[in-house]
């Protein structure tokens, strides 16, 4: 699913191509997305930002229009022509990638261009909301963990009267937004933390090495243009570049960059977490 560093560089790909754009049409062979055509027409882009793992449009008229990429989605810019019932993308090699080839809603702008949303599984969120509502949604979620405002006090007051494992909290939303599978594996093999470690066991010094960890893990991977090992890819249909400094997560059986020793895979909450059982004991 792509993360906060993944959807970051989604926007960072975008944001100059379709920042006063306006949509002129929508095409999509989803049900549930048939009734945003009529919405949309017409409406101008007039902000594009992230929040947590969701992209949100905001658009002329008090709309706004959030998608949220789920486990295989992503979005594309480009060009296509549908030819045989299918969609070729035309003057980007990028695009032909096999990941790029499930388009299943394409919003057409009004510089000839499109935006096309890739996704296998079909799992994909997009919503039209008005804006002040959607705004008293993301209210819910946790903080910004690269906010610049995001200091290790407000950072410590998120763990307190919290219980249950590390990794789960890490990845609760509501706690903090943006961090999923990938990278509260990876934060915890930087920080030495065990996944399984209960919260409320967690020293000072354990919660400022995971502080630090969740800064510096995410800032690279926003530089690198996140993780491509799987369906994401960025905007332009091009693969991130953080696969390389993937540490844990999916490397059961590989040896820990660190002290040489096996990585383990235990599930938590039906998801598979990866660790050192050496570097992070319990």
């Amino acid at each position: 699913m792509p993360e906060l560093p993944e959807v970051q560089n989604t926007i960072n790909g975008l944001i100059k191509k379709v920042l006063n754009r306006t949509f002129i049409d929508v095409w999509t062979d989803i049900k549930r997305f048939k009734n945003i055509k009529q919405k949309i027409k017409n409406k101008k882009i007039k902000k594009l930002y992230r929040r947590g793992k969701n992209i949100i449009f905001e658009l002329s008229d008090n709309f706004s229009l959030l998608v949220h990429q789920k486990m295989t989605g992503h979005l594309l810019y480009g060009e296509w022509i549908l030819k045989y019932g299918k969609w070729q993308p035309i003057k980007n090699k990028n695009l032909e990638d096999p990941y790029n080839r499930f388009l299943h809603i394409i919003f057409f702008l009004d510089n000839k261009k499109m935006l096309a949303l890739s996704d296998v599984r079909k799992f994909a969120k997009i919503k039209f909301y008005k804006t002040e509502e959607l705004k008293k949604e993301l209210e819910k979620l946790g903080p910004e963990p690269l906010d610049k405002n995001f200091t290790f006090e407000k950072f410590k007051k998120l763990f307190e009267k919290k219980s249950g494992k590390i990794k789960q909290v890490l990845m609760d939303q509501n706690v903090i937004s943006g961090i999923g599978n990938i990278y509260a594996s990876e934060v915890l093999w930087v920080s030495k933390i065990h996944p399984e470690k209960s919260v409320a066991k967690l020293s000072e010094k354990e919660l400022k090495f995971l502080y630090k960890a969740i800064k510096k893990v995410l800032e690279i991977s926003v530089k690198l243009g996140g993780e491509s090992f799987s369906d994401y890819r960025k905007p332009d249909g091009s693969k991130g570049g953080f696969d390389s400094e993937r540490k844990v997560y999916k490397r059961e059986n590989q040896k820990c960059k660190r002290c040489k020793t096996l990585i383990k895979r235990i599930k938590i909450g039906q998801r598979s977490s990866f660790f050192c059982p050496i570097c992070q004991k319990l």
